[in-house]
């Protein structure tokens, strides 16, 4: 392709749709939150201020965290200046996790993919906005061949296709777990609503056996010794750092590496009936520290999460492998778990049954946590499946968004007839991962739910008001900060965004990439992003299709913008149908009422993964793009001129 397609709007705005000035809101709101955020929590060379301590192995990801969606929000259309703040953050960040010893030579020394896959997001961040930077990017290859067979790291055996140690990093396999577990008592309250971390230990048989300090000193060693060697599904997650460094130059050696590893957790889910077992050791053989069971490996089926971690670690990588090869062979990685736990779910209420995080889903059903609906087992042990919460939607989710498969947007479809809870419902709460509103937006996507855009976008606009509120009211001092305290402030909000600009979900937390449904670039500004007063909704996602709206809220001032079939530019528009206005408006000054002028469509060949749009003040126009998806290799898009042949 050597010639980009533009589309000038004619469609005369009139009154702005509420969605879009409450879009235009929320980026105003946002660039202000993280300004006040970074002046109230942050050293002038990018550090969080923070002068606690710090666990033996635990906390890197925490200070991370409190940035992680930074980059988003100026791929989306945030402020100039937010970019140059991301990448602030992450040298200062890195610079201090260097001084407290959890990082060697910017990365992380040695922890388990779980949290390392949360502190990599706002790496991950920085690439996709800035390709250009050639210092993240030779980063990004150096952190991603720590993996690599023949490391000096030594991570990975290449022998057994096995990573050597759940924990594992910067130094190199990291054998045993953080220092405070080595006595493993009651004491930890934190940790009792997740059980025994090994159930066949002798006379330890319930969480109060722990009491007893000889009981609690050889739990912490069976950790150390089981739970502190071989290969964990977690692991899996290992694969978005060499995805992320291949899509700089589709280096092979990262590639290969990533599907050697997948395809290796793919055999052994397969020789276990398809479903994906927790734990390796280091012969290579599954449950080999487990008395040969199957689960039981750390953050495994078994414990702490279950599915919380294994689902996530699975599902990042099935997405993984799409990116990589454009077919969707992996996939079963992904939707083995899923199918898996939805075949032992039953009916029963959030209120009514025991579950580890029953918080995060009081949150998020609001009322409806008094209704019976369907509850999944997120564990496994000895005893079977157990702790039964509802179904997390963001995983089958994202699995459909990779594959635009009908077999995964059939699952979600069984999903929603079996819930006990109106899809339809949008409530103001917001997790860690910030997500949870997965539900509303794909019933607003199947059209039964036109009023999702302004309320989820309202209900943004008072959880960073509320973040905001809770900034200023902070009167705690550094130095006794809890190291999550920054991630429950973190004002910015990319959720919304996400689906209605970009009809993308908002990204696993876990250590997820994030390949968007569509992307956009400022012209004017020659940056990625919405250009000033224009705002973006997709309302249809399909296998083959995606219907987006843009509107330019302003005055004055032409915007020219890019619009892109992938955030990796990996899909090819091949046409697109462009709503188009006869000419007429404003009318005659005398007329007390603007003409309706009619309109028509118009069908325009593109043949490529973009297009331009000129947007005149007060226009709008309507872009139902027929696609080709997966149609080029994805890859870090280096700017809006960027062109594939």
């Amino acid at each position: 392709m050597t010639h980009t397609i533009r589309v000038t709007a004619t469609v005369p705005l009139g009154a702005p749709p509420e969605w879009a000035v409450l879009e235009r809101r929320l980026f105003d709101v946002l660039d202000e939150a993280w300004r006040a955020f970074a002046h109230r929590y942050c050293e002038p060379d990018g550090r969080l201020r923070y002068r606690g301590p710090v666990a033996d192995r635990d906390g890197g990801d925490d200070f991370y965290e409190a940035f992680f969606n930074w980059p988003v929000l100026y791929q989306l259309g945030g402020a100039d200046d937010l970019l140059d703040a991301c990448k602030h953050h992450w040298t200062g960040v890195t610079a201090q996790l260097t001084e407290l010893g959890l990082a060697v030579d910017e990365f992380e020394r040695g922890y388990d993919w779980f949290h390392l896959g949360e502190s990599m997001l706002l790496f991950y961040g920085i690439c996709a906005a800035d390709p250009a930077d050639q210092g993240f990017r030779a980063r990004a290859r150096r952190f991603a061949d720590l993996y690599l067979p023949g490391s000096p790291a030594g991570n990975y055996d290449p022998a057994t296709h096995t990573i050597r140690a759940p924990h594992n990093g910067a130094a190199g396999p990291r054998y045993g777990l953080q220092k405070e577990w080595a006595s493993y008592g009651a004491d930890l309250a934190v940790m009792r609503p997740y059980g025994l971390p090994l159930s066949d230990l002798d006379s330890i048989n319930t969480w109060e056996d722990l009491a007893d300090p000889d009981h609690a000193r050889r739990m912490g060693q069976a950790m150390n010794a089981r739970l502190g060697r071989g290969d964990t599904a977690v692991n899996l997650a290992a694969t978005s750092l060499a995805v992320n460094a291949w899509l700089y130059d589709h280096d092979d050696r990262h590639r290969d590496w990533a599907l050697d590893y997948l395809t290796a957790w793919q055999h052994r889910a397969q020789a276990h009936g398809g479903f994906l077992p927790d734990n390796v050791g280091p012969s290579g053989k599954v449950g080999e520290d487990h008395g040969g069971r199957w689960y039981g490996g750390l953050y495994g089926w078994t414990w702490p999460h279950g599915l919380y971690s294994v689902g996530n670690a699975a599902v990042i990588a099935a997405v993984n492998s799409v990116l990589l090869t454009g077919a969707t062979d992996l996939l079963p990685l992904g939707r083995a778990p899923l199918d898996t736990v939805l075949g032992h779910g039953i009916e029963g209420t959030v209120t009514g049954t025991e579950m580890s995080t029953s918080d995060r889903w009081l949150a998020e059903l609001g009322e409806d946590a008094d209704r019976p609906t369907l509850l999944v087992p997120n564990r496994y042990d000895d005893g079977g499946w157990f702790d039964y919460q509802p179904p997390q939607i963001a995983l089958p989710l994202w699995l459909w968004h990779a594959s635009l498969a009908d077999e995964d947007l059939d699952r979600l479809r069984r999903l929603r007839e079996v819930s006990g809870y109106d899809w339809r419902t949008v409530r103001a709460f917001r997790n860690k991962e910030e997500g949870g509103h997965e539900a509303p937006w794909l019933a607003y996507l199947s059209g039964d739910n036109p009023g999702y855009p302004a309320a989820i976008l309202r209900t943004a606009l008072g959880q960073a008001a509320r973040r905001i509120a809770l900034i200023d009211a902070d009167t705690t001092d550094p130095a006794e900060l809890h190291i999550h305290h920054w991630q429950r402030l973190n004002p910015v909000l990319t959720e919304a965004l996400l689906q209605l600009a970009t009809g993308t979900p908002q990204v696993l937390y876990n250590g997820g990439l994030l390949p968007t449904r569509l992307a956009y670039y400022d012209l004017e500004r020659g940056r990625p992003g919405l250009p000033p007063d224009v705002a973006a909704l997709v309302d249809t996602v399909t296998a083959d299709r995606v219907r987006v709206e843009l509107v330019h809220t302003g005055l004055s001032g032409v915007r020219t913008l890019v619009v892109q079939a992938g955030g990796f530019g990996e899909h090819r528009i091949d046409r697109a149908l462009v709503d188009a206005a006869a000419p007429g408006y404003p009318g005659d000054p005398r007329s007390y009422t603007a003409p309706d002028p009619a309109t028509s469509t118009v069908d325009l060949p593109v043949g490529g993964p973009r297009l331009e749009v000129e947007l005149p003040p007060g226009h709008r126009v309507r872009l139902d793009l027929r696609l080709t998806p997966r149609a080029y290799p994805p890859a870090h898009q280096t700017g809006p001129t960027a062109t594939r042949q």
